[in-house]
């Protein structure tokens, strides 16, 4: 139990957000299924109606398991010692700048588009796994059943490139379009609060 207390002593904000969207979602998928329904972001609707509640509400419940057990996952390895490295308060403000430029891309997409909704954290989630690259370009990560260590840099490619496919499948209400924008929100974020940090990347990377 101290090792727990530590732990979330040490990491408070990544602790809270990951707690809220998993019991959230979990609540709306097994417990009150109405949630999903009433949480659904609709940019078509969201100036007309004044839905702008369901741009943050949306960003904590989940389609399905697997949707919200593949990004509890992806938030765990990567919020964490993310928020070791550059405190509870910029990780807060990385996830509500990742979640709203998410949600921003999907409204300048589907905003003529009355029938499309989403939900889903995952536009946060890659802001949050992009600034985590630019701190750790040579970090690694072991995902079983895989025997050997994955580079984060090609963790983060697969996953744009399983969303933008998804994207172009238009099923579902997972906000798979919403990864880009993420992603972009990640980087942009480093480079607006923490410059020198870029540099010491792209220092690497290029060699």
């Amino acid at each position: 139990m101290n090792l727990v207390a530590e732990a979330v002593a040490a990491t408070p904000a990544a602790t809270a957000l990951l707690a809220a969207f998993v019991l959230i979602s979990l609540i709306g998928l097994y417990a009150a299924p109405s949630l999903v329904e009433r949480s659904l972001f609709r940019p078509h609707w969201l100036l007309p109606r004044r839905q702008f509640a369901s741009i943050v509400i949306s960003a904590f419940v989940h389609a399905d398991l697997p949707h919200l057990l593949f990004n509890a996952f992806t938030f765990w390895a990567f919020a964490f010692p993310l928020e070791r490295a550059i405190g509870s308060g910029r990780l807060l403000a990385l996830y509500g700048f990742g979640l709203l430029v998410s949600a921003a891309g999907i409204w300048l997409g589907h905003r003529r588009d009355p029938g499309y909704r989403c939900l889903g954290a995952s536009g946060a989630i890659l802001a949050v796994l992009f600034a985590y690259i630019v701190y750790f370009p040579g970090a690694s990560l072991f995902i079983l059943p895989i025997p050997v260590p994955i580079p984060a840099p090609l963790f983060a490619l697969a996953y744009l490139g399983y969303s933008v496919w998804a994207a172009r499948q238009a099923r579902g209400r997972v906000a798979h379009d919403a990864h880009l924008a993420g992603a972009a929100a990640g980087v942009v974020f480093v480079m607006l609060t923490d410059w020198p940090a870029v540099a010491r990347a792209l220092q690497r990377v290029l060699g």
